[in-house]
């Protein structure tokens, strides 16, 4: 193995991650961002919570995130040398700042890949409930770890591939809603597929105020990997104009991918007999009866679960690289291997998911385990969203020049960014308003309070480091 070191920040002369991702690889990464398994997963229990009103939250987030998508995205043009989120938070921030974003990210798809172990689980109990519960998630992590550790078109090619895979499922899954609907599609249940079924059954907000509330939590983690396309543009071979093309589509994705097929699911099927323990997508079909059809979708969304999973190990890897190369992180995870991808990071990384092995045979409850993990991966997320806008706000006062000359800029501004900090608050007190989200809630703290514990060890040489590159 070449030991090949970068260092982390925006005076960094080289970086040996390969520019191997063209246009397209990066348009479907940010596609299968936006399209996680939360939205194929967890849509069943928003639905159930929140009733036809779960649209509403879907857009709401959708809205908030394109706008922390666009600080990100002025910020990573605005120095081409900025390699991630991390480099600019590490460089406007400061190390304390880079180092807390970094291996919290870094904890967000460990997390949230340990989640997706746990729906694929689920997604393989539907052929085979006699299975045992270790097997997929082992197989998936095993084959996943293998791909990633040759080069990175070929996990530009994976996320190709799955995300077409997912836009084509939710766009069928729309044509031949609209289909039902129009021919008065009547289920064996007796429901009648129509537009009136979405305000006949309680109307819009079934459950009040407090339903629509409790449904962010899981609509929330529908929306994580979204900032992946900021991670991949470092190994993109044209980031001032494919980043901007891919940030700037999220509103089209958001209302196709998440509102359209929504509406779909609860003209089709009444929302109160969609069940909160299984996917819409998969249960939409064995409604109507045509149980090849529900083994097609649950291909799809064991393929999302598949995708995110992916990704995770892509960016973990990524991010344990970048926080060791800049002396942030222990030292063999600052090497690169032959093939150019950091394979210590990745190994580490996945051995990690088996957590989530471990987590299934705890609970036994693959929806209650779902929800545990993904409660705090979405915390965790947030932390990492609301410091690229505060790193946005630094460095509108200390670049004004590159704000004035960016070709990219944010919509709306710092007053802008105060807007999604206050939305961001407002979702943490929604978790700590039901049981289970509150669990997550109390103890991701401990997670922050270990980071502070190990920074000091990592504090004299990063701040040397940093010294050195600029």
């Amino acid at each position: 193995m070449k030991n090949r070191e970068t260092p982390l920040g925006p005076a960094a002369p080289d970086h040996h991650l390969q520019r191997s991702l063209r246009n397209r690889h990066l348009q479907l990464i940010a596609i299968g961002g936006a399209i996680g398994t939360g939205l194929f997963m967890g849509s069943g229990k928003t639905i159930s919570l929140a009733g036809p009103s779960v649209i509403f939250a879907y857009a709401i987030i959708g809205s908030v995130l394109f706008f922390m998508m666009r600080a990100m995205g002025e910020l990573l043009l605005s120095n081409l040398n900025y390699k991630s989120f991390v480099d600019f938070n590490y460089d406007l921030l400061g190390p304390c700042a880079g180092f807390f974003t970094g291996w919290t990210y870094w904890f967000c798809w460990v997390i949230t890949g340990i989640a997706d172990v746990v729906a694929i689980t689920g997604y393989i109990k539907f052929w085979a409930p006699g299975v045992p519960l270790w097997l997929p998630g082992t197989l998936c992590i095993s084959l996943l770890l293998g791909l990633n550790l040759l080069t990175v078109k070929l996990f530009g090619e994976l996320e190709f591939w799955f995300a077409l895979v997912k836009i084509v499922a939710i766009v069928s899954l729309i044509a031949i809603g609209a289909v039902l609907i129009g021919i008065g599609f009547t289920s064996p249940s007796g429901a009648r597929a129509a537009v009136s079924n979405l305000w006949t059954h309680g109307g819009w907000f079934p459950h009040g105020g407090a339903g629509f509330l409790a449904a962010f939590q899981i609509a929330v983690f529908a929306f994580v990997g979204i900032e992946l396309v900021g991670t991949a543009s470092a190994e993109a071979q044209d980031p001032l104009r494919t980043l901007p093309k891919a940030i700037n589509s999220i509103p089209i994705r958001v209302i196709v991918f998440y509102i359209l097929a929504l509406l779909v699911i609860m003209t089709v099927t009444p929302w109160d007999q969609v069940a909160p323990d299984r996917s819409p997508f998969v249960n939409l079909f064995m409604l109507i009866g045509i149980p090849i059809a529900a083994s097609l979708i649950n291909f799809v969304v064991l393929t999302s679960a598949t995708s995110s999973a992916n990704s995770g190990i892509y960016s973990t890897g990524r991010m344990l690289f970048g926080l060791s190369a800049g002396k942030l992180g222990p030292r063999p995870f600052a090497k690169l291997s032959n093939n150019n991808v950091p394979a210590n990071g990745l190994a580490y990384s996945c051995i990690l998911l088996f957590i989530g092995v471990l987590l299934l045979y705890q609970e036994g409850d693959i929806m209650k385990a779902f929800t545990i993990v993904t409660t705090i991966s979405s915390i965790c997320f947030i932390f990492v969203w609301s410091l690229i806008l505060i790193a946005y706000m630094r460095y509108r006062k200390l670049h004004p020049e590159r704000h004035a000359a960016s070709i990219f800029k944010m919509p709306g501004g710092v007053a802008m960014c105060w807007l999604v900090l206050a939305f961001f608050a407002f979702v943490l007190w929604v978790f700590a308003q039901k049981q289970d989200t509150l669990a997550g809630l109390v103890y991701t703290p401990l997670w922050f309070l270990a980071l502070a514990v190990c920074y000091p060890f990592y504090r004299k040489q990063a701040i040397e480091h940093r010294k050195e590159t600029h």
